[in-house]
């Protein structure tokens, strides 16, 4: 991202963001009920999550698993000790009139991710962000308002409790965001992180990623924060910048006009592309937790805490820096190879094939992800394997092959055609004598062209070059056909 709104040089907004991620687990948090999207309605639900008299909750272990290994990728403190509490609040999606969460022993605490925004130039610029704790909890159910998109205008709701019990992990940031560009790349990161972890699939379309934003605003200098708004229904990263720069300039204006802002809940409305009241907001007195009495305390152990640090890959951030640091891209070249796991291992293992850096990026943002793009595929399903493409690379920087029979054989080698078979009989003509015998049989064939060179108009070396080229199947080696027939021309 590289754009955004300037806010009045006398203000400063004070961002910071809640994000739930649901962890990719087949089954929910407290019972063996199945957590695919997409089921029909109230058909992946059990005695458990819909809060029936006489059960009672076990926790899955799997969750516990996720949220440790995301809060270490968050460089979090792992609590040794934890607990889960009860959330009362009443709702027609909460089935049993609270929610399972943690509130003030949650499973990680203290940490911090890393952002880095690309500036006009083309330089990174890193912010480090705060996370003040990560939990884990259970997600409500949904509510499908008919008519509308929200219950106030719709005629009737249904309550679908698929998503009851769904396991989430909610990460809130310290208030360290500035503006609508850095919280859409802070939440950005955070889907990096949890897709390279595997925790979970990030999707915002499906509800597996969902941001809440906290945002208030206060003259530049002044320590004291202003009221605080919270904002939810953004469903994708552009909605979160524009929500946030619009409800900046929102709050600038009542301030500048003596209005008193209200500590309350409001929606992003994409249609009208602002942000409207929706509720006052509860604290968390109004929530009356206590600790949950059919769940006891969480113990991570030494051992499980190595074990599962050990299963960390190497996160975005530093992969990001490693590409640019020790190979040589630019800040643009690798942020776009890092944003998928499965794209920069792809990447990593042609490099270890032999493949120059640079070279295996531009066909892997350029004619690879243009072919992933329409064909809707994912880099693991194509044919063309990283180590043939390190010897397509290499046949060509070797001048075995030329850019363009590569090009062309490129939809060959993407449907495991290897290159030994795709470049048979194509390799480029490098032999002086054999090209030099073709130039003569171009410039004999053309010597309206050749007088019309001899007698100034230099530019048709480039017909002469394409002549030859056209006559080879574009199989003469374009450096050395240049330099030959500039000879022949000027013999």
């Amino acid at each position: 991202m590289t754009s955004a709104t300037t806010v009045k040089t006398e203000y400063e907004a004070i961002i910071g963001l809640e994000t739930h991620c649901q962890l990719s687990t087949k089954t929910k948090i407290f019972s063996d009920s199945s957590t695919a999207f997409g089921a029909d309605p109230n058909t992946n639900i059990d005695p458990v999550c819909m809060g029936m008299p006489g059960v009672l909750p076990v926790l899955n272990q799997k969750v516990l698993e996720y949220a440790v290994k995301t809060g270490l990728a968050l460089n979090c403190e792992i609590a040794k000790y934890s607990k889960f509490d009860r959330k009362q609040y009443f709702y027609p999606d909460l089935p049993k009139n609270y929610q399972i969460s943690q509130y003030d022993l949650p499973i990680a605490e203290h940490g911090w991710l890393e952002i880095e925004l690309i500036d006009k130039d083309g330089n990174p610029i890193r912010k480090r962000i705060g996370i003040t704790r990560l939990h884990m909890e259970e997600d409500a159910g949904k509510l499908v308002h008919a008519g509308s998109d929200r219950i106030s205008g719709s005629t009737y709701s249904l309550v679908d409790y698929n998503r009851a019990g769904i396991p989430l992990v909610e990460i809130v940031s310290e208030p360290d965001l500035r503006s609508g560009q850095e919280a859409a790349e802070y939440a950005q990161e955070i889907r990096r992180i949890v897709r390279y972890l595997g925790v979970s699939d990030g999707n915002m379309q499906e509800g597996s990623l969902r941001c809440d934003v906290n945002i208030s605003v206060r003259p530049v200098g002044r320590e004291k924060f202003g009221t605080k708004v919270e904002i939810k229904n953004m469903n994708s990263f552009n909605a979160i910048q524009r929500a946030i720069e619009y409800e900046i300039e929102r709050q600038i204006a009542a301030v500048e006009a003596g209005d008193e802002i209200f500590q309350e809940t409001r929606l992003w409305e994409e249609g009208s592309q602002r942000t409207i009241s929706m509720r006052k907001k509860e604290g968390s007195s109004d929530y009356r937790y206590f600790p949950e009495p059919d769940l006891g305390p969480i113990e991570v152990t030494q051992e499980q805490l190595t074990t599962w640090k050990s299963h960390l890959p190497e996160l975005p951030a530093k992969k990001r820096h490693h590409y640019e640091a020790e190979l040589g891209l630019s800040p643009y070249d690798a942020r776009i190879l890092t944003e998928e796991r499965a794209t920069a291992e792809y990447f990593e293992t042609a490099i270890a094939c032999g493949a120059n850096p640079k070279a295996a990026t531009n066909w892997i943002t350029q004619d690879i992800a243009a072919y992933l793009n329409k064909q809707k595929l994912n880099i693991t399903e194509i044919g063309l394997t990283p180590q043939n493409l390190a010897e397509l690379i290499t046949r060509i920087e070797s001048g075995k092959i030329g850019n363009a029979i590569a090009k062309e054989k490129l939809p060959d080698l993407l449907n495991g055609v290897t290159p030994e078979k795709a470049f048979a009989g194509k390799e480029l003509i490098s032999d002086p004598t054999i090209l030099e015998s073709i130039i003569d049989e171009v410039i004999a064939a053309n010597q309206k062209e050749y007088e019309k060179y001899k007698a100034g108009n230099i530019n048709l070396k480039g017909f002469f070059v394409g002549q030859v080229l056209k006559k080879t199947n574009k199989l003469a080696e374009p450096r050395l056909t240049n330099e030959l027939v500039e000879k022949k021309l000027n013999s």
